[in-house]
């Protein structure tokens, strides 16, 4: 496995010199609004962290099957210059395995897109440990993976 790429919990990540940025999503078909997520992230520090979801996941909020693998969308993402960290997830079911998540990276910032809907939880989550939640960028019309694979696949 490619050495930004780390297995949550198992694998803990190395020591982390600068800020930390923390990002969180499925990014299973990537396209340009993800890649301007990323870059407007990676601008609030020194180190940017994916957190990224799992195949379960994605059938559970997409109601379809990954398009990629977690491994493969893992190995795509390492390839973006942006990315400094990989965090395959398990399956996290509720708010405070979010939590215990955040807390075990320790971010300085969790960047969101505008209209996040997890973004008072990810508030909360980021006063536990004196995080900021920054919102980096909006959706970008008619960018989405739901909408490419529902207009073009």
């Amino acid at each position: 496995m490619d050495n930004k790429i780390f297995r949550y919990p198992q694998d803990p990540l190395p020591p982390i010199l600068g800020t930390k940025v923390l990002v969180g999503g499925c990014f299973d078909l990537l396209h340009y609004g993800h890649l301007s997520f990323f870059k407007a992230a990676k601008k609030l520090g020194d180190n940017l962290i994916i957190s990224l979801e799992p195949d379960l996941t994605i059938r559970r909020l997409k109601q379809a099957s990954p398009i990629h693998t977690q491994n493969q969308r893992a190995e795509i993402l390492s390839e973006l210059l942006c990315t400094d960290y990989i965090l395959l997830l398990p399956e996290l079911h509720n708010y405070d395995d979010y939590l215990m998540l955040v807390k075990t990276v320790k971010p300085d910032f969790l960047a969101v897109t505008k209209g996040d809907p997890q973004t008072v939880n990810k508030q909360k989550q980021a006063l536990e440990i004196g995080a900021l939640v920054i919102e980096v960028n909006q959706v970008i019309e008619g960018l989405s993976s739901s909408l490419i694979r529902r207009n073009h696949l």
